[in-house]
């Protein structure tokens, strides 16, 4: 009975393991746009950019300024404060 019980618990556990019915789960890259390496610039003034070559696309979000919801993940978005310092570097 022992026996029985534990084969039945073990078998239990592994069919709870199996899945076969769960989607494949998507990774997206983390730095597809290159944002982790140009961290150094927050806080800098925006002017900062003009001297920067990009090779992917860019876009600067001011305070309060309408975007689009499209997320592009070469994309790299500049968000900047009031007074035109960069606040955040991300990919979208």
């Amino acid at each position: 009975m022992r026996r029985t019980l534990i084969l039945l618990t073990a078998l239990a556990s592994l069919s709870a393991c199996g899945g076969k019915d769960k989607e494949p789960e998507i990774v997206l890259p983390t730095d597809s746009c290159g944002a982790v390496r140009l961290q150094g610039l927050v806080s800098q003034p925006v002017e900062v950019l003009d001297t920067i070559r990009f090779t992917q696309p860019m876009r600067i979000v001011r305070p309060g300024e309408a975007v689009t919801m499209d997320f592009s993940p070469a994309r790299l978005t500049v968000e900047t404060t009031a007074t035109d310092r960069i606040s955040r570097l991300s990919c979208g």
